[in-house]
């Protein structure tokens, strides 16, 4: 029941944001139309539409987080979540669009200037304009972080970055009154570039999310320290994250286990994790086993020292030593930044193989798939 009213709350609460952005946005655009043409200024009126398109972004963020809440069924086990993302892929669609117009017209301005005719009323309301977008743009984005939702985020970001523009027209607006020089058009320019630039940068997050990202550590170290705290569990490895949704996620992960123990205290152990991270991370953990053998801390120690003199090294873990089939196995953990695998699998084998004569050395390796 506690899950179901969390996803409710941040339902309600992402609905409660988009609709004071939609309102505010709508108020703005209307505003800036106006005042854009009467003085027959293109950059306040592109001002006017990168609002309005801001509006029907949070209109998107609504109906994304409605659909992302449909229940899982045999086409989608997992859930809807993933919706969320598409629809700050279109945010980011739409704000491209907004800006491959603006810079179109700007052009247009350019080549064929016309001079705005600004009244102080008009310059007033710009300067309001730059005051309530920013902090509209601030309190989107500090709903989108609690929320966990990369549309909100997107639509913060947006709204700061629409009030540096509009307050680069208005600084446009009094160089024009003061100098007499004319940059509408530059400025407009400016405008669609910057519009342009916020709609790739929310396009590439999005893709991303869909991706799928590395999680950050303050995601899993937590989840760790839970796992550790299970009685029986000596490490824990291979933590991997799959995102299906901003509220949403399964993974797996291996954790080490005394070589000692029977099946039934693995399996204890084992559920025993699944439980408090369900608990206390509502993730669905699946969990493998790395079996321990405490009294060979020196040779591992040994394969750790020497495994770690190579650049890309972050560890080694789940060390078996077979005596009766003379294999030593291990997993190696590297960084991404590690190409070529295969020499560096042959060069660890022939620095080890004095201290394992007569044994077979088996290396698998493991990306780092989360900090």
């Amino acid at each position: 029941m506690n899950e179901v009213a969390t996803s409710v709350e941040r339902e309600e609460r992402i609905t409660r944001t988009s609709l004071v952005g939609i309102a505010a946005n709508l108020l703005l655009a209307g505003f800036k139309a106006a005042v854009g043409v009467v003085a027959g200024s293109v950059a306040i009126v592109l001002d006017a539409v990168n609002n309005l398109t801001d509006a029907l972004g949070s209109v998107l963020t609504i109906l994304g987080v409605k659909l992302a809440r449909r229940a899982p069924d045999a086409r989608h086990p997992f859930g809807y979540g993933r919706i969320e993302y598409f629809s700050a892929v279109s945010i980011a669609a739409l704000v491209l669009a907004a800006g491959a117009g603006a810079f179109v017209e700007s052009v247009r301005k350019i080549v064929r200037p016309e001079t705005p005719d600004y009244s102080v009323a008009a310059l007033v309301i710009v300067a309001v304009a730059v005051v309530a977008k920013f902090a509209l743009g601030r309190y989107v984005s500090a709903q989108g972080r609690a929320c966990h939702s990369d549309a909100l985020v997107a639509s913060g970001a947006d709204a700061s970055l629409d009030a540096l523009i509009s307050a680069a027209t208005l600084a446009g607006a009094i160089i024009l009154l003061v100098t007499g020089v004319n940059l509408d058009g530059w400025i407009g320019a400016a405008i669609a570039f910057f519009i342009l630039k916020a709609g790739v940068g929310m396009l590439l997050g999005s893709v991303a999310s869909i991706m799928g990202r590395r999680p950050d550590a303050e995601v899993t170290r937590p989840i760790r320290a839970t796992i550790l705290g299970v009685d029986g569990v000596l490490g824990v490895h291979d933590l991997i994250l799959h995102n299906y949704g901003p509220d949403a996620a399964i993974g797996s992960v291996h954790v080490e286990v005394d070589a000692t123990l029977s099946a039934a205290d693995v399996h204890r152990i084992t559920h025993a994790v699944q439980k408090a991270v369900m608990a206390a991370h509502r993730l669905v953990l699946t969990v493998g086993v790395y079996a321990v053998d405490p009294s060979r801390r020196e040779e591992r120690a040994a394969i750790e020292a020497t495994a770690r003199r190579h650049p890309g090294v972050l560890g080694v873990h789940g060390l078996v030593f077979d005596d009766a089939n003379g294999v030593v196995y291990f997993d190696l953990l590297v960084d991404f930044s590690v190409r070529d695998r295969a020499a560096l699998r042959d060069a660890l084998a022939a620095e080890l193989a004095p201290r394992f004569p007569g044994r077979t050395l088996e290396i698998v390796f493991d990306a780092s798939y989360s900090d």
